[in-house]
């Protein structure tokens, strides 16, 4: 029976001497092994993924201006930010529209050209008083002309998500991109068994605290993800039927690579993010190669009909990721389309990529301080008669 400290693991990762397998490897190989052999070979395992998430938001800190500002109201390149936070610090939500007329571009896009060095424009009002009397600024910032800039998500990774598609008469208009009329295309948005966290479904080797793979550099696990809901139904396998876990996620964006972090817009929806991001599993016991074990074929997701304008919508049942990977699947009796949302090849390769940092010894593990919930419910809001 293989069991393993976190210290071990950073203590060969620190010596160059550690195995690191990323989570495709490992499901092909233990096909050929089984569990018990790789678990004993094998000290990390890393996932991947890339793909659109729009609960994510930037934090920065201007610097004072002379004479001194209290920032009121603030745009960057013609999207509203927040700056109720203090005198100059701004927060820019990815999913934020521009006001300026006819544009495609949002939060997102300002978050991705100020990690990719451009200058972004920025005009504010300020709130006059005696400790702050400027009343405006205009300028230019770049990420080496401010202070603090740093990625604040407070809903990532989900633990398994949906497949929209539309049953009705007319195209609509989704956070999963274009839905064509009568069945005529299915998206899904979650890598399926290369998503992280449907390799770890309860949750064993993540937490507050957890180091992970962001936007190119690196990040941690805050907190529980907004919307986090672990009491998801599952099957026998552990595996969620629909949104389950998210997270909440942290780290300096001064240091992320622009690769990873970009701009997107939804037509008629909306602007916002794809990021990458990767989580590395330290091979403690022998379960954690079982639950990185889990193939596509073994996950489940629910198909929705975004056609009827409700919180809960009708469903078409469940189809499996090896049957959404395959092109089509089957909708009462009908052949239809599929396309994912993440980019798969682009998944692999951030795990690739955390893989590479850990066998060169410059990333080591973190031992969570707490543990992610396993407990709570989902309580949906329901306005005033």
């Amino acid at each position: 029976m293989v069991q393993r400290t976190l210290a071990e693991i950073n203590a060969k990762i620190q010596a160059r001497a550690a195995v690191v397998w990323t989570a495709a490897e490992l499901k092909a190989r233990v096909k050929e092994w089984g569990i018990a052999r790789c678990a004993r070979t094998v000290d990390v395992i890393t996932t991947g993924t890339f793909e659109p998430m729009e609960a994510s938001g930037a934090i920065l800190n201007l610097g004072q201006t002379d004479p001194p500002i209290k920032l009121q109201r603030c745009w960057l390149d013609g999207v509203p930010a927040y700056t109720g936070f203090g005198a100059v610090d701004v927060v820019i939500g990815a999913s934020q529209p521009s006001e300026l007329e006819g544009s495609e571009r949002g939060g997102g896009h300002v978050i991705a050209d100020l990690i990719a060095g451009q200058a972004v424009t920025l005009k504010a009002t300020g709130y006059a008083t005696d400790c702050y009397p400027r009343a405006s600024l205009e300028t230019r910032i770049r990420k080496d002309t401010i202070n603090q800039f740093y990625l604040y998500n407070p809903r990532n990774l989900y633990q398994n998500f949906i497949v929209g598609v539309n049953g009705g008469d007319r195209t609509l208009y989704t956070y999963l991109g274009p839905l064509l009329p009568q069945l005529g295309n299915a998206v899904y948005a979650c890598g399926g068994a290369l998503s992280p966290l449907l390799n770890d479904p309860d949750l064993r080797c993540v937490g507050i605290g957890t180091r992970i793979f962001l936007g190119g550099g690196v990040g941690y696990i805050a907190w529980e993800g907004t919307q986090h809901f672990p009491l998801q139904k599952r099957l026998p396998n552990r595996i969620p039927i629909g949104p389950a876990a998210t997270v909440a996620l942290i780290g300096d964006a001064h240091q992320m690579d622009s690769r990873w972090v970009r701009g997107c817009f939804f037509k008629h929806y909306g602007p916002s993010l794809y990021l990458g991001v990767g989580v590395p599993f330290p091979v403690l016991d022998e379960q954690v190669i079982e639950a990185c074990a889990v193939q596509d074929e073994d996950i489940v997701v629910p198909v929705v009909d975004f056609a009827i304008p409700r919180r809960v919508r009708p469903t078409f049942g469940l189809v499996t990721y090896a049957q959404l990977k395959s092109g089509r699947i089957m909708i009462n009796g009908t052949s239809v389309r599929t396309a994912p949302l993440v980019s798969i090849s682009w998944s692999l390769e951030v795990a690739e990529i955390l893989k590479r940092w850990i066998e060169q010894g410059t990333f080591t593990l973190t031992e969570p301080v707490a543990p992610l919930p396993r407990d709570r419910t989902f309580l949906p809001q329901d306005g005033l008669d």
